[in-house]
């Protein structure tokens, strides 16, 4: 006698899952540090528009449109814990701006500081009007000629004080 097996079940349709709205902190010495989207940056500041051209060492100059809120902005919702009447404490603020794909790149406070740099530097919410909402936040610095401090996929901020010197200078 032959034993006969049940048909075969349909495959389950897969289940699709969006993506989860990737998110970075903003942490160091602040007095709100903030975790946030790309939703977050477009619906809670202005947003800028900038035509930006730079150099990239890989493909050569690369001419696109970023929109995104200032950095400035943002940052200063955050609360850098220096006293924002005192130009000589703001201007020792350094903020550390890393990607997910490991880039990381250096600013002063100064650059983005009305009194002083004044950049408009963005932390992009579109790219070519495109939303960034699943491939990250992108920090665009429009004054570079060349491509390096265009960090995409954000993935944290720091802001804190340069740390004084423990010796002293050679030139001093």
């Amino acid at each position: 006698m032959s034993r006969l097996s049940p048909p075969p079940r349909p495959a389950a349709a897969p289940l699709h899952v969006p993506d989860a709205p990737r998110s970075f902190l903003i942490s160091g010495q602040l007095r709100r540090p903030l975790a946030l989207t790309v939703a977050d940056l477009r619906e809670r500041w202005p947003q800028r528009h900038a035509a930006v051209v730079f150099d990239c060492a890989t493909n050569g100059p690369q001419h696109h449109t970023f929109d995104g809120p200032l950095l400035r902005d943002v940052m200063d919702d955050a609360g850098p814990a220096f006293d924002a009447r005192r130009r000589k404490d703001r201007s020792r603020y350094l903020l550390t701006v890393t990607g997910g794909d490991g880039h990381h790149t250096v600013l002063s406070w100064a650059e983005i500081d009305a009194d002083f740099g004044d950049a408009p530097i963005l932390l992009a919410t579109a790219l070519d009007g495109r939303p960034l909402d699943a491939a990250g936040s992108q920090l665009v610095v429009p004054s570079d000629r060349c491509g390096a401090r265009y960090i995409s996929a954000i993935t944290g901020i720091w802001c804190g004080p340069c740390p004084a010197s423990p010796e002293p200078l050679p030139w001093a």
